[in-house]
């Protein structure tokens, strides 16, 4: 299976109780019982599509045997990729996602679900578990990975390194807002290169930029609210993936095992030297 760009889950330890969520309805727990100790966490209401899937999973046996694959310090840890098992479970083969209307999207995606992404109020600080995705590229819709998901361990966060942040965010949609419009005028622009046409080539293309920019700033990304802030600066996390990644829970207990996972040796693939898998995840009833 192809791996993701990210993936997480963090499911923790041995009590039996559902937390309440804010619309009243309790959140279902899971339990991942790691070669490196528990983790439990709870899975937001809010995600619906995302706790469902993740719940049918669970109770499939899916996530029985896997490995932690990916691991970046400072980052995250990820899981979830049903062909690291090394048991005699069935391959699970890249297949077509089928949209409302009937269409197939690119199998280079694999199995994958529509995006829930609930900005701001879910956000990448320390201990979240959010789905692994495509990237851009081949996956615009930020369709979510079926099966892998990763947690986020992240560092600490100042006040520069997040305005940095924004202004990034800021510029890159204004690149993406100039490409679109070029796309636009492609025709024309094309015209007006083959007729060697350099004044009005390069009039069109300022004003194109010049639009861009205007239309941005008239409507810019928006920008970390103060809890956001104040979470980042005291718990960390990986405020750069804010609003592209699905964040649908969060670990309720096993930070502790997180951390040991996320400190463990890894090779230059970023793959644990020692393997470190989950023995089995449960639902917490």
């Amino acid at each position: 299976m192809k791996k993701f760009l990210l993936t997480a889950l963090l499911l923790t330890s041995m009590s039996f109780f559902s937390c309440n969520g804010q619309n009243g309805e309790k959140e279902t727990e899971v339990l991942l019982e790691t070669t490196a100790g528990d983790i439990r966490i709870k899975l937001y209401n809010d995600t619906p599509g995302h706790r469902d899937n993740f719940i049918q999973n669970v109770k499939a046996g899916m996530y029985n045997d896997v490995s932690f694959h990916r691991v970046i310090r400072n980052f995250m840890i990820q899981t979830g990729d049903p062909d690291t098992r090394k048991g005699n479970f069935p391959k699970v083969e890249p297949a077509d996602s089928i949209t409302p209307d009937g269409e197939a999207i690119t199998v280079e995606l694999g199995p994958s679900i529509p995006a829930e992404i609930v900005y701001p109020k879910y956000f990448h600080q320390k201990g979240v578990v959010a789905a692994a995705r495509e990237g851009d590229d081949l996956n615009p819709e930020k369709r979510s990975s079926k099966y892998q998901f990763y947690i986020v361990t992240g560092k600490f966060q100042n006040e520069e390194q997040l305005a940095a942040i924004e202004d990034n965010r800021y510029q890159r949609a204004i690149a993406d807002l100039i490409e679109k419009k070029m796309m636009e005028n492609s025709e024309q622009l094309e015209s007006l290169r083959i007729a060697r046409d350099t004044k009005n080539y390069n009039k069109l293309r300022d004003r194109i930029n010049s639009d861009a920019t205007a239309e941005i700033a008239a409507n810019p990304p928006k920008g970390f609210t103060q809890d956001q802030k104040r979470a980042y600066r005291s718990k960390g996390g990986a405020p750069w993936l804010d609003a592209d990644y699905t964040v649908f829970g969060e670990v309720v207990e096993g930070m502790k095992t997180v951390q040991t996972i996320e400190r463990t040796r890894t090779d230059k693939n970023d793959v644990p030297v020692t393997d470190i898998r989950i023995i089995r995840a449960s639902v917490v009833e």
